[in-house]
């Protein structure tokens, strides 16, 4: 018969053991700490102080009642923001951009990063490099005007080929067919850089006599990548994975926000843009809490079954 599992308590002792060596840390590490609280203070201020906010997603909240009081309305405003008729497609929409820019964004830092690791020539390694992390440091409003530009049907760069090829102008910012692959490709041209640095510090980690061993057992480059550099930073690949799942329903607002108009709302309404035209043109705000209550939930549950998902595979995950 199996004994029974006992819990004890820490004794008064072990406390201040515990206790004791928590100061002697918090003394000798006082310097980090210091440089710690900054960031600590912005977070409190900018990311948990608000939350008090999420109580309105049930409440029929008035700007001029306040938080105090407005009327307690349970769930009544997510049962209004389902049966919302535009939500069903700002999910879907959500959803699509978003799976999009993670099945094709996800793989290209990494096929990059093994790329550019296999470059011999340090001088146009890093000229490669800065090419391509200089997009990531410009904001969308810059990119959505160099967008514009370029695929104006006037005289956009795209369409001066088209039309030197004979064929005739397109505006592809309202083509419902074409609007999301622009979201998606302009999404990697700027953020692949960023993703790349995560992968090539990763890589830099991996043994050398790994290679040299393959090399003299006769593996190909294609050989080695497989068998040693994919393996060597699984781990890294599916933390970013994880968090990746995890902002899975923030599609971009700023990009589709700078870039959509009604010609293609249809196809690029999602859930941020929803919140902001139903929150700050419609005053409407216990509905966007609740949306904005909503998306957060979902994307808990992505990353707490991501990360179960990553154990279960025999990975660490984030925690």
């Amino acid at each position: 018969m199996e004994t029974p599992r006992t819990f004890l308590l820490p004794s008064a002792h072990g406390i201040r053991d515990h206790a004791r060596v928590l100061f002697r840390d918090l003394a000798r590490d006082r310097g980090l700490y210091l440089l710690l609280l900054p960031g600590l203070a912005l977070i409190l201020l900018f990311c948990y102080v608000p939350m008090y906010g999420v109580s309105i997603a049930f409440q029929e909240f008035s700007i001029f009642k306040g938080f105090q009081d407005s009327p307690w309305v349970g769930l009544l405003q997510f049962e209004r923001l389902f049966r919302t008729p535009s939500f069903p497609y700002v999910i879907r929409n959500t959803l699509l951009i978003s799976l999009y820019k993670l099945l094709f964004g996800f793989p290209a830092p990494i096929v990059l990063a093994l790329l550019l690791n296999e470059m011999r020539s340090t001088f146009y390694k890093r000229f490669t490099q800065t090419i391509l992390y200089l997009p990531y440091f410009i904001s969308w409003v810059i990119m959505a005007g160099l967008i514009q530009t370029f695929l104006s049907p006037s005289n956009g760069v795209i369409n001066d080929l088209i039309r030197m090829t004979g064929g005739e102008p397109v505006n592809f910012l309202i083509e419902k067919g074409m609007f999301r692959s622009i979201l998606v490709i302009t999404d990697i041209y700027k953020n692949v850089g960023w993703g790349t640095i995560i992968y090539l510090a990763a890589l830099s980690g991996v043994p050398l006599d790994l290679y040299e061993a393959a090399m003299l057992d006769g593996a190909s480059k294609w050989r080695q990548a497989w068998h040693i550099t994919l393996p060597s930073i699984r781990n890294v690949v599916v933390i970013m994975l994880i968090l990746s799942l995890g902002n899975i329903l923030n599609a971009g607002f700023d990009q589709v926000f700078l870039l959509y108009n009604p010609p293609v709302y249809e196809v690029a309404d999602i859930i941020d843009t929803f919140v902001y035209r139903k929150g700050i043109v419609e005053t409407r705000y216990s509905l966007v809490t609740a949306a904005g209550l909503f998306k957060s939930l979902i994307s808990l549950l992505l990353i707490v079954g991501a990360n179960k998902l990553a154990h279960w595979i025999g990975d660490e995950g984030v925690w």
